[in-house]
């Protein structure tokens, strides 16, 4: 029960070192006076306040009041508080009161507040993993 463990540790080996091997990702800002043309594929979270035209992957992903995107979007969790025209997969939605969706929504779970627009169908269910996954970067 209290027996010493069988490896040693290595000598290089620290126990307060931080792990190499595990890659930290910062969150992606786009400010509001970016616009973007073409896919956007994040590993991490985007806080998006300027335009996109084109397709949206990201793992958590906030469009702020000024933001905009016209494309689909593909997420684990989205706040929706701009403009997006086209299908979202989610498995968290949340639609503020400045939002505006105009498209389906396929979700888990979606909370919608009071002065929000949403026009398009609410489609209940987990979104497909080919829907949520992000494509592997070229090393």
């Amino acid at each position: 029960m209290f027996s010493k463990p069988t490896t040693k540790p290595s000598a290089t080996a620290r126990p307060d070192a931080p792990d190499l091997a595990r890659k930290t990702i910062a969150c992606s800002l786009i400010g509001e006076n970016v616009r973007l043309q073409g896919d956007l594929v994040s590993e991490g979270d985007v806080q998006l306040d300027g335009a996109l035209s084109g397709d949206l992957k990201a793992v958590h992903l906030s469009i702020g009041e000024t933001g905009q995107v016209d494309g689909a979007i593909a997420a684990e969790s989205v706040e929706f508080r701009g403009r997006v025209t086209g299908e979202v997969s989610a498995r968290s939605v949340k639609l503020f009161a400045t939002a505006k969706v105009d498209g389906d929504i396929i979700h888990d779970q979606l909370a919608i507040e009071a002065g929000a627009h949403f026009a398009g169908r609410s489609l209940k269910g987990p979104p497909s993993a080919e829907q949520l996954s992000l494509p592997i970067a070229a090393e």
